[in-house]
């Protein structure tokens, strides 16, 4: 009994759910009553948001655009910042998120890649222990958006309601928002070659098989597994953006998180 209640005190107590800070917000911002919410009203600008409290390394932030809209241009900015939302003073916040919060303060975000933040899409974001900002988008591949974030001191969310993205929402990480569907890291044995049919992408290296892989944590997709795989052998380096390749998956289905790196 002694060591259950022993056990019991030393549990970690549950974390409140993310929330939209009340007071912290752009000046275009409006949230709904259970704050989860927040809207846009006009312009392209002044939608910056923080969660209400801090987010420890490994935690998602999962949020839902809610409407697109297209007379703009760029779209949704995430990240983190020591900035304490509860002493921002909500006149003094800038339009932007990028650059304009990060020049004023220990901040770091990122825009999404292009049509990656359309009405429905269900976005994932958060940091890991290495300060290496992470994003996931309808639970496909990681998406490695910036580096450098600094640790060792408390980091609330910010999200900035930009240009296209004119609602968002917070979501529940604990849900389940997909089908789920069995992960898979590329072994070393042969996989099935299909090539590419009429409308599908095929691999920007040999020009023939269908582009059916991931590179992690870059996130690029444009190579069939055979060549993927000889690229990771050779050199490990991604031939897009030349990011260190740590991993190579299935591009259909989510893929797996090594362990240590996405926590």
């Amino acid at each position: 009994m002694g060591a259950q209640l022993c056990s019991e005190a030393g549990a970690e107590a549950p974390r409140e759910a993310l929330r939209f800070h009340p007071e912290a917000k752009g000046a275009q911002v409006r949230l709904d009553a259970r704050r989860c919410t927040a809207r846009r009203r006009a312009t392209f600008h002044d939608g910056i948001v923080f969660s209400q409290r801090p987010v420890p390394p490994g935690e998602r932030v999962v949020l839902r655009v809610l409407r697109h809209e297209d007379r703009w241009r760029g779209g949704l900015r995430v990240g983190f910042t020591r900035l304490d939302p509860a002493h921002v003073p909500a006149p003094s916040l800038p339009p932007f998120v990028c650059p304009d919060l990060e020049e004023q303060s220990p901040t770091w975000a990122a825009v999404l890649p292009e049509g990656c933040a359309l009405a429905g899409d269900v976005v994932c974001f958060w940091v890991n222990r290495r300060g290496r900002l992470f994003a996931e988008v309808n639970a496909g591949p990681r998406i490695l958006l910036r580096k450098g974030v600094l640790m060792g001191a408390p980091l609330w969310a910010v999200m900035d309601v930009y240009g296209t993205t004119k609602a968002i929402e917070l979501l529940d990480p604990a849900a389940s928002w997909f089908p789920t569907t069995k992960p898979w890291f590329l072994s070393d044995d042969a996989v099935p070659e299909p090539e590419a049919r009429a409308g599908e992408e095929e691999c920007a290296i040999c020009f023939h098989h269908a582009a059916n892989t991931c590179l992690l944590p870059c996130g690029h997709t444009h190579f069939c597994s055979s060549c993927a795989r000889r690229v990771f052998r050779d050199t490990a380096k991604c031939p897009m953006c030349r990011w260190q390749i740590e991993a190579v998956a299935l591009a259909w289905g989510p893929p797996a998180v090594r362990s240590g790196e996405g926590s």
